[in-house]
């Protein structure tokens, strides 16, 4: 597929998009969330893959939704915008490798609920995050009123979302929205930084890792619990792990 408002681009072990809409500030449409599952698709594809990027082109992140859009829809338009904004970042939620955020600048709106689909997220010193859903008398369709409160508490959630403050970097690290702040010239630095960590561990322990933890946290303690045992001795039946285990013994670098 040829991409209009997203940028493709697949390394040997990783992948970035960028979202590429600088004039509109990355804004989520209809023909956005086409391209993102294209570019998905061949993501999930590439077996060689270990970690995704995702980051904006410009001032933004993703800025929200496509208020222009949004303001011709029925309720009927609206629930299937929703759905689709549900299900796209339900898949980046649920890909098996790792996908970073490298948030450059705003990530409000639908831009804020992008960014916490992604498993880790580290920001520039210009980023600014927030729900303003309230201000247009709507609330966050793309999942945002659920993911928000389970990164950074019931109530933390709640007072981003009922009075639609912004926040800069730095409170969202305080609150847990991210995990690291640079400066803008370091942020894909940073970004292929920990790409790097996780290339170099071993491919099937990091995915089982996510998927894990992932499953675990809408599970009932014991169930998890169950489910990492299970997943934990069936990595013992593979060669990754009798490699990272022989090779901690023999004192050297593991070869995957």
């Amino acid at each position: 597929m040829e991409y209009t408002n997203i940028e493709v681009q697949i390394n040997e072990s990783s992948a970035q998009i960028t979202m590429n809409r600088p004039q509109a500030l990355n804004a989520l449409n209809s023909q956005v969330f086409v391209e993102l599952n294209s570019a998905l698709d061949e993501i999930e594809k590439n077996d060689n893959l270990r970690a995704l990027i995702i980051t904006g082109n410009g001032k933004a992140f993703v800025a929200g939704a496509d208020i222009g859009e949004m303001s011709e829809m029925n309720e009927e338009q609206a629930y299937n915008f929703a759905k689709t904004g549900h299900d796209t970042f339900n898949r980046i939620a649920n890909l098996k490798i790792p996908v970073i955020a490298a948030i450059n600048g705003f990530a409000l709106g639908g831009g804020c609920e992008f960014a916490m689909a992604c498993d880790i997220r580290i920001a520039n010193t210009f980023a600014k995050f927030g729900q303003p859903e309230v201000n247009l008398g709507l609330i966050p369709g793309y999942c945002g009123t659920q993911r928000l409160s389970r990164i950074i508490g019931l109530s933390n959630a709640l007072h981003l979302l009922l009075t639609a403050d912004m926040i800069d970097a730095n409170e969202a690290l305080r609150l847990g929205l991210v995990q690291k702040v640079t400066e803008p010239e370091d942020l894909l630095n940073e970004a292929n930084k920990i790409v790097s960590k996780i290339t170099s561990k071993g491919k099937l322990a990091i995915e089982k890792a996510k998927e894990v933890t992932v499953k675990g946290i809408n599970m009932d303690f014991d169930s998890a619990s169950k489910l990492e045992v299970e997943e934990f001795s069936k990595l013992f039946g593979k060669p990754e792990s009798k490699e990272g285990m022989t090779a901690f013994l023999e004192k050297r670098k593991p070869n995957w």
